[in-house]
């Protein structure tokens, strides 16, 4: 199998993961072949790959790949400012577990709450990264949530996809945190490139329903929505490149800077 291959079949079955790894492998893949269709369509809903292959048209595949990688600094540093105190994540972002190892790198004092996110078991992957880096962390089942949120004093959730109504997609089980964390009075941030926002219309992927349960039968339908939308008035703050945003300044802002986007 060629390189271009490999990569294209990594980022379909989500051996890489994360979108941020995800754009970065892609414009990797391009370099090999210039195959813009076949790549984008490994993570068909996953803007940020597209926005960035959109932008090495525009200028290269190296200057796409510095402006993601100097957005995450940017992101680190943001992201980092918020962490008082302990913090609740779904899923896997390498934003969120970045800013948390970066967080811990400055002395500051949390502990980290996270589900195990089925089916896929994402949530595992943000446990062992952070545990690596001697951070405490409290894992649980997805259906635990309520019994541990209300030990956090914060929220940090990556995206998948940030629409023009400042609707965020992430992992299935967010917009379930984000109402919990109303609830409980805690705020809910957003870590994510800006080039997560897309005009398009969001399709909510179903991804193979033998991931939930191989078990068949003609009463039984199995459904496996790979995303779910966070409304905006559940989101206290979107941090990207731009800085620390209430979804419609975001969306000002980023409609402004990023007119390519389309």
């Amino acid at each position: 199998m060629n390189k271009f291959d490999q990569i294209y079949k990594d980022i379909k079955n989500l051996k890489i993961q994360g979108a941020h790894h995800v754009a970065l492998a892609g414009l990797r893949a391009l370099k090999y072949k210039k195959d813009y269709k076949k790549i984008i369509s490994a993570r068909p809903t996953e803007p940020a790959l597209r926005n960035a292959i959109t932008f090495s048209k525009i200028t290269d595949l190296d200057a796409a790949k510095n402006y993601l990688n100097n957005s995450q600094d940017k992101i680190l540093e943001y992201g980092t400012s918020l962490i008082q105190g302990n913090v609740f994540t779904h899923c896997h972002s390498s934003s969120v577990t970045k800013v948390l190892i970066n967080a811990k790198k400055q002395r500051k004092k949390f502990q980290v709450f996270n589900t195990e996110t089925r089916p896929k078991y994402q949530g595992r992957k943000t446990a062992l990264e952070l545990t690596k880096n001697k951070i405490k962390v409290t894992h649980f089942v997805d259906s635990a949530s309520n019994e541990y949120i209300k030990n956090a004093d914060l929220i940090l959730l990556g995206a998948d996809m940030i629409t023009p109504k400042g609707e965020v997609a992430n992992k299935i089980g967010s917009n379930l945190i984000a109402e919990l964390a109303k609830k409980h009075k805690i705020p809910v941030y957003i870590l994510t490139s800006a080039w997560k926002y897309s005009p398009k219309k969001l399709k909510i992927e179903q991804r193979n329903k033998k991931e939930v349960w191989e078990k068949q039968n003609k009463y039984l339908e199995i459904k496996n929505p790979a995303f779910e939308i966070i409304e905006p008035k559940l989101i206290k703050g979107i941090v990207s490149e731009l800085g620390i945003l209430k979804p419609k300044k975001f969306l000002k802002k980023v409609k402004k800077i990023y007119p390519w986007i389309k």
